[in-house]
């Protein structure tokens, strides 16, 4: 049995060091446990690795990896959700060969992705396994990169193999980053970068007092599901559950379900799961649920909502969930993924700042009740790094209250992006001569610092400037997702356009599932978005535009990829769909 105390942990530079160290020191404990469900209803089953069982195959895929390549080549992953993924990770980083986490080819709509990411990646080996090799060999064609099948290599491929630890300031894997503004670039993470921010989170969540379990459904590929769910329990040696992102979308209540297992669990989803949750799970399936052992719910959205927050607690009151474990928190591939985080036990932290002022650049407070007040969460503090608030333009450090860029500096901030070089993004300086040593990552995220706390307001480059007005995307967003049940929430992008008389701002929504596009009253819906949002922004839009469910693109990390929407609007790609109004049209 696993004991509750958090095993004593030793200061190794790697991760394939902590993995060794786990094997020899606590060998029988459960390592990281995969729930794979077969079926529509299946409450799923549990496929386990022990750190011994785990520390076996990351020996002998590193051996045959170590054959296929040499040290700095990089290794694709292509593998699916599951423990080949954890394998291949980590037997990539004890080869002293550089990961590229990524996804099997079927993942829908983001081939073009994959492929740009390979063609910029260059690897000379991809690891996937034999379920999904038809598919990526296919994809990769005749001229591709070797492939190795994870499953398929045996325990004894690593009988004359004899690890060599890798240098702790090697770039240990490559993070592409989203592509939510432009696109993908791959951010070289070393092995002390991810180290020290696994660390740094499970510091902040409590891993200190407790031996958190850390359970999610997040993609590997992902920087948080990278981090929290494989970094992260390997660093303290903590139990990971994982499962399908898909089997999670099919029916949420599988992640509640294992919420509910687990002592002391830390998880984190995007806000759009925790309504997805809401919505979803039935009144039956609440039944005999018990969310009390829950310690953090981390949620990396940006902003962060609190209604959200609100929504949620609402709905699973009564299976003892504590409004007190919900962490607002923030972060980006750049930083490995974690900056800051509201500390569970803790109350959420509201501000209520008027729109206006903060479209100036200034944090100021307003009522709650006002219908332009903007509501945000904070999302606490760093651990074990700075955060500044810049002037983006003069570089000048801000004040609390004032609204500028986000500027982060740590042992966890990578080294620059592959074949790019650190550019203005890594290594930025301060006007100011008292502001400290250079060395800072300039996020490219607008926030401000209120009561002690970072709240973030949204990117710089999504902002939307009209008549020299900023408009921060999101908002605008959520008040045409909130004028009409028939807008799908969090399926819709706000953007500007170029139009004959200066900036136009279009939105692109998708309607709601339950309603049918044809059985919609396309006009009336439109009408409802222009008037909330002229109401509320005092813009006018120049044009709307409905779409099915699914039209929306949305990058690998399942935000709405406002810079790809608007690329699709502008080659007129909506054009065949419901369009209730033209570019221009009187609103």
């Amino acid at each position: 049995m696993d004991s509750r105390r958090p095993p004593l942990a030793p200061a190794c530079p790697t991760l394939p060091e902590y993995v060794w160290h786990w094997a020899e020191t606590t060998p029988d404990r459960r390592a990281f446990t995969f729930v794979e469900h077969p079926a529509q209803h299946s409450r799923g089953v549990h496929r386990t690795l022990t750190w011994r069982r785990l520390d076996v195959r990351v020996r002998a895929l590193a051996a045959r990896l170590a054959e296929r390549a040499g040290p700095g080549d990089r290794v694709a992953l292509l593998c699916p959700q599951g423990t080949e993924y954890v394998t291949a990770f980590l037997a990539a980083l004890a080869a002293g060969l550089v990961a590229v986490p990524l996804y099997p080819p079927d993942l829908p709509g983001h081939a073009d992705r994959l492929a740009g990411v390979l063609a910029d990646a260059r690897p000379s080996v991809v690891v996937t396994t034999s379920r999904v090799q038809d598919e990526v060999r296919d994809f990769l064609g005749c001229d591709g990169p070797r492939i190795v099948l994870a499953d398929q290599v045996p325990d004894g491929a690593a009988r004359d193999w004899r690890p060599v630890a890798p240098d702790a300031g090697a770039t240990a894997y490559l993070q592409y980053t989203s592509g939510s503004t432009r696109a993908p670039a791959g951010v070289e993470i070393s092995h002390g970068n991810v180290v020290a921010n696994a660390g740094q989170a499970l510091t902040a969540y409590g891993a200190d007092a407790r031996a958190l379990t850390c359970v999610g459904w997040l993609p590997l590929y992902h920087d948080m599901g990278l981090v929290l769910s494989v970094a992260a329990p390997v660093t303290r040696g903590l139990l990971s559950v994982l499962m399908d992102p898909a089997a999670f979308l099919h029916e949420p209540v599988r992640w509640l379900r294992l919420l509910a297992a687990h002592p002391d669990v830390v998880s984190a989803a995007p806000n759009f799961a925790y309504d997805y949750c809401v919505a979803t799970v039935t009144d039956e399936q609440k039944e005999g649920l018990r969310l009390d052992r829950v310690t953090a719910l981390i949620n990396g959205s940006e902003p962060v909502r609190p209604g959200t927050a609100d929504r949620f607690h609402a709905a699973f009151a009564g299976q003892g969930l504590a409004p007190e474990t919900h962490c607002p928190s923030y972060g980006l591939a750049e930083a490995t993924v974690f900056v800051c985080a509201a500390r569970p036990g803790e109350p959420l932290t509201r501000f209520a700042l008027d729109r206006d002022a903060l479209a100036a650049g200034k944090a100021l407070p307003a009522r709650p009740d006002d219908p332009r007040a903007v509501l945000l969460a904070g999302c606490g503090t760093p651990a074990g790094q700075r955060v500044r608030v810049a002037d983006p333009v003069t570089r000048t450090l801000l004040p609390e209250g004032e609204v500028g860029e986000v500027w982060v500096q740590g042992p966890n901030v990578g080294r620059g992006y592959w074949n790019r070089g650190p550019g203005d993004v890594f290594g930025a300086e301060f006007a100011d001569a008292g502001a400290g040593p250079g060395g800072w990552l300039r996020t490219g995220d607008l926030g401000t610092v209120l009561e002690g706390q970072l709240v973030v307001t949204g990117r710089l480059k999504d902002l939307i400037i009209v008549d020299g007005r900023n408009h921060y995307p999101q908002d605008v967003e959520a008040t045409a997702q909130d004028a009409d049940p028939a807008v799908r929430r969090d399926r819709l992008a706000a953007f500007a356009v170029p139009g004959g008389a200066g900036e136009g701002v279009v939105v692109v929504a998708e309607h709601a599932r339950t309603a049918r596009l044809a059985e919609l009253d396309v006009p009336a819906v439109v009408r409802a978005m222009r008037g909330a949002v002229s109401a509320r922004h005092g813009l006018r839009l120049a044009d709307v535009v409905m779409v099915p469910p699914g039209t929306v693109p949305r990058t690998s990390s399942g935000k709405v990829s406002r810079a790809l929407t608007r690329a699709r609007y502008l080659e007129g790609a909506y054009g065949g769909r419901a369009r209730a109004a033209t570019a221009g049209a009187a609103g």
